[in-house]
């Protein structure tokens, strides 16, 4: 035979069902969101054994860079056939403006490359940022005075975007180069 629950504990049961497991889930969720979004990028371990580039090549970055605005966005791609991701267009121009082959992600391509300040950016480093939870998840090839070329999106195209936009501005996750200066 059932018996009746006590008022006091259906009272408790309905609080604890309101109002602790709604913010116990929530302060579940807020860690886990904190540890995927660390803003802290892993240590670069730059392969030795690839030659640095030479400086007078970076205008052939850049213009190679320019002639891709327009070509639409596509995960996964890397070609202006195809269209291009951030990372797909990276290796496309460095490999046909410069001979330079690349890893196809983001991450890779970091790993490359040498760390350099924002202040010491020059035409043909790059650019990366967190825009996904996790460092170097998006990239582009910084052409001069704060602007950068990008594959941004799904149903956008490449584009020439500036570090000083709020949303690159606050994702801005470090810079590299392949360059000798």
């Amino acid at each position: 035979m059932l018996t009746a629950m006590p008022r006091f504990s259906r009272l408790h049961t309905s609080l604890v069902r309101q109002r602790l497991l709604p913010r116990l889930i929530m302060y579940v969720c807020v860690l886990m969101l904190a540890g995927c979004a660390s803003t802290h990028a892993p240590k670069r371990h730059v392969d030795a054994s690839l030659p640095l580039l030479d400086p007078g090549s970076r205008n052939d970055v850049v213009l190679a860079a320019l002639s891709q605005v327009g070509t639409p966005y596509r995960y996964g791609g890397g070609t202006p056939a195809t269209g291009f991701d951030c990372s797909g267009l990276v290796v496309y121009v460095l490999q046909n403006s410069v001979g330079r082959p690349l890893p196809r992600h983001t991450a890779g391509i970091a790993q490359q490359s040498r760390p350099v300040s924002k202040k010491q950016l020059k035409a043909g480093d790059f650019v990366f940022f967190n825009t996904l939870g996790k460092p170097h998840s998006h990239m582009g090839i910084y052409i001069g005075k704060g602007q950068f070329v990008n594959a941004p999106s799904s149903g956008g195209r490449v584009r020439v975007d500036s570090l000083e936009s709020p949303y690159f501005a606050r994702s801005f996750d470090g810079a590299g180069t392949l360059f000798r200066n």
